[in-house]
């Protein structure tokens, strides 16, 4: 059994974008373009949120012909309890999931 720590800000952003989604299945790539995230952020954090049995993993079973199968994912019922808990970041719009960050550099940062 694993204790339930506080999340990274990148892990809980990944936690509040699947419960935003609900029961519907995302895929990675969707996923790394909806929260900008790279893929080799993204991937570790699905890993081990499945892992901790906080997110359901499957095979796409309707593959368009010409690519490969997607791995989907989605809270598991712990997942979602779990991510209904967490805090929203300061500054957050409360109906969306994303923090705006500014970027190093541009005005106001």
């Amino acid at each position: 059994m694993f204790t339930m720590r506080r999340p990274s800000p990148q892990t809980a952003t990944v936690l509040r974008a699947l419960h935003e989604r609900g029961p519907e299945w995302s895929h990675g790539y969707e996923l790394c373009r909806a929260l900008g995230l790279k893929a080799g952020t993204l991937y570790p954090i699905l890993i081990r949120l499945a892992d901790r049995n906080l997110v359901e993993t499957a095979w796409e079973q309707e593959v368009p012909q010409g690519r490969p199968a997607r791995h989907l994912y989605r809270l598991s019922t712990t997942g979602a309890t779990f991510a209904a808990t967490l805090p929203r970041p300061v500054g957050s719009d409360p109906t969306s999931p994303f923090t705006a960050r500014p970027v190093l550099g541009e005005a106001g940062a």
